[in-house]
Formats: structure tokens, sequence, C-alpha cells
């Protein structure tokens, strides 16, 4: 059984993994209209996904677990970006800003004692490890093309490889 506490702080994910899903529509929609960004599109199009089965995961461990998982409300994510490398920063930020809370839980989970969900919990502690490299790696490369037009035309098409390395469970995505 969840305690009330740990039942608000994993609604509180349900809602960031919720956001994040919506945040990464919003840049595959914008990169998706951009000329030649279509790898960076489909690769937001498949992280979008990846946060929405992030959000269910959450809602039926709350659920399994004696408590309510509730959807959450969510405000408009930004819908419009200065550019491929302000976007690629926020994409970054973002992972920081889940893994940060999901550091938040696991320390709420052993201070309660609340095992069964420390253990769950460590999935995703390995998850935002090889979500932020990922992001790190694709900033790093965006730093080093600059504006460079025949640069950002192979970091386009190459992108759907550095999510496939970055496959967490044994599978490519």
């Amino acid at each position: 059984m969840l305690s009330k506490s740990m039942q608000e702080a994993l609604n509180n994910q349900v809602r960031l993994e919720a956001s994040s899903s919506q945040a990464y529509l919003a840049m595959a929609s914008w990169a998706e209209i951009q000329p030649g960004l279509d790898g960076v599109a489909e690769y937001f199009f498949l992280q979008s996904e990846e946060e929405r089965v992030h959000m269910l995961k959450l809602m039926r461990f709350v659920n399994e677990r004696g408590g309510f998982a509730v959807v959450p409300v969510l405000q408009q994510p930004n819908i419009t970006f200065k550019s491929l490398k302000s976007m690629f920063e926020d994409f970054l930020n973002g992972e920081i800003a889940v893994s940060n809370s999901i550091n938040e839980l696991v320390d709420l989970a052993l201070k309660e004692k609340d095992y069964a969900t420390h253990n769950f919990l460590q999935w995703y502690v390995s998850e935002q490890i090889e979500e932020e490299k990922s992001a790190r790696i694709l900033n790093e490369k965006l730093e080093l093309i600059g504006e460079d037009k025949s640069g950002l035309y192979l970091f386009d098409r190459d992108i759907m490889a550095t999510r496939q390395r970055g496959g967490r469970d044994g599978h490519k995505k």
C-alpha cells in the first residue's frame, strides 16, 4: 500500500512525464516544418511516445499498489524555438529535471522504507542516466557543428543512430 505522500509524489512524476511527452511532441512538430529536419522530427516523435510509456508505467504502478493514479492537467508546452540548438538545450534541461525528480522519489521511498517503490524506481534511475547521456551527446554535436549546413545535414541524418545506440532494454528503439 502506498502512503499518501508517496502517491502524491508519484502522481507529480506522472504529470512530469506527461509534460515531457507533450514538450517532445511540440519539438517534433516544430522540427517537422523546418527544412531538412525530418530525422530530428522523427527522433522527437519517438521521444514523446517513450515519455508517454513512462507515464503509463507509473500510473499502473500507483493503481497496483492501492493508490489512485490521476490523469494530469497539462499546460501547453513551448511550441516554437528560436533555433535547433535552443530546442536541444531545452531537451537536456528537461531530462535533467526528470532525473532530479526521480532522485527525489527514490529518496522519499527510502525515507518511508517503501522498498517496493524503491525497487520499481530503479528502472527510472537507469533510464534517466541514458536519457541525459543522449541529450548531452546531441547538444555537444550541435555545439561542434555550429551553423555549418553540411554538419546539420549529417546531424539530422544520423540522429536516429544515436537513439538506437541509447536503447536500454536490450533492444533498439
